[in-house]
């Protein structure tokens, strides 16, 4: 008897259109995004070489190779990504992220011209009224930001990804305009994100399909649509379903669910799902390879900090525990806490030399943020320390 036979399979009951029709796409954040956690290194480049190989073994559409706009040692590894990419002959392709500045934008044209590799350049700005608050912004700044940053990328041979986060918690009016503003520019695929892990799958589902109707449709253009989720209130699979199913092409995910606070939505449970759903093209992909996958990234990774930082300084917990996250963590007598890493900025280092009374000269804050980006790990307090000058670590 086929087992088969000894289930009674409920899944397969529903209305047609509750199913996501295929293909589906899936964009692998892993070497970027879900290095965001403070509990994760940067990989070497030989392993971030042996993670995309396991990637295209797997038939991941895309991944995003970094930020090179970070500094040398994001440059370095994804112009050694790219180059692998070409000289291997891979069906994978890829993006790069980008803050809608021209300084991260540039180094994304100048590593395709080394490589002579096609990369997308996931341009990406905050759209939320919390973050408009908490950043000072007012619509007209991210409108005409929108237009500058897709129109250079543009010039310059690129093709635009432009992203707007906390998508979830934005007005409808503000995500009409953004997105309608970078398609007219150029744009010809948008990312929705749920930054802080806020939606449900009802939420997701009506922000997709609010973006269809409102802004891709009237368009006229033919435009992919990503889903971008966080795993806060564990609803990131079932929200990049619902997204999926209200007509979204793309899931972007992260290998064992890496990423700021709780994670991103899992790749691999992403492959496990559309796999036994039968969604094209993976009801045929072979996913043999997808223990070593994630084995992979686990064995080498072993917060969007400046906003929060902002939060604090308006001297409100509530906007500090909530700007980046759909779970404010005083509710459940937790607190934020900002460290310093790799992919921080130099806001985190003076906020981490302020909490601690510690004088953040010009001297101080280079030696901590120059040792912060040659390193593949989040500094422990110790380590911060011992790049402090003599003289000011005896007053710590």
């Amino acid at each position: 008897m086929n087992t088969s036979d000894l289930i009674y399979d409920w899944n397969q009951k529903h209305p047609s259109g509750l199913k996501p029709q295929g293909p589906v796409l899936l964009n692998d954040e892993s070497l970027r995004d879900g290095l965001q956690s403070p509990s994760v290194r940067d990989p070497s480049i030989p392993e971030k070489l042996e993670i995309l190989h396991l990637m295209e073994a797997l038939g991941i559409h895309s991944l995003d190779l970094g930020l090179p706009g970070a500094g040398t040692r994001a440059v370095e590894a994804v112009t050694a990504l790219a180059r692998e990419i070409v000289v291997h002959k891979m069906k994978i392709r890829a993006n790069c992220a980008a803050r809608t500045h021209e300084n991260d934008i540039r180094p994304i044209a100048e590593i395709v011209q080394k490589t002579g590799l096609r990369i997308e350049a996931a341009t990406f700005i905050g759209s939320s009224p919390i973050r408009r608050f908490t950043e000072g912004w007012t619509d007209d700044f991210l409108l005409q930001t929108t237009e500058r940053a897709v129109k250079y990328a543009v010039s310059l041979g690129l093709d635009p990804m432009y992203v707007t986060e906390d998508t979830t918690r934005c007005d409808p009016d503000t995500v009409k305009q953004l997105y309608s503003t970078a398609i007219n520019c150029g744009a010809r695929a948008i990312v929705i994100c749920d930054t802080a892990g806020h939606a449900t799958p009802m939420g997701a589902f009506a922000l997709v399909k609010f973006v269809i109707d409102e802004v891709v449709k009237p368009s006229g253009e033919k435009i992919r649509i990503d889903w971008h989720g966080h795993s806060d209130r564990g609803l990131a699979i079932a929200n990049s379903l619902a997204a999926l199913m209200a007509g979204a092409h793309c899931v972007h995910a992260c290998a064992v669910g890496i990423g700021e606070r709780v994670g991103n939505t899992q790749m691999d449970q992403m492959l496990v799902n559309l796999k036994l759903m039968g969604i094209a093209p993976w009801d045929k992909q072979d996913l043999t390879k997808l223990k070593p996958y994630c084995q992979a990234v686990s064995r080498a990774t072993g917060v969007h900090a400046a906003a929060v930082i902002k939060a604090f300084k308006k001297n409100d917990l509530e906007l500090a525990n909530t700007v980046y996250s759909g779970v404010p963590s005083h509710m459940f007598g937790l607190e934020q806490v900002i460290d310093v890493g790799p992919m921080s900025g130099k806001s985190n280092v003076l906020f981490w030399l302020e909490r601690r009374g510690i004088p953040a000269t010009d001297d101080v804050v280079d030696r901590i943020y120059q040792r912060a980006k040659s390193s593949d790990h989040t500094l422990s307090e110790a380590e911060i320390l011992e790049s402090l000058p003599a003289a000011t670590a005896k007053k710590s």
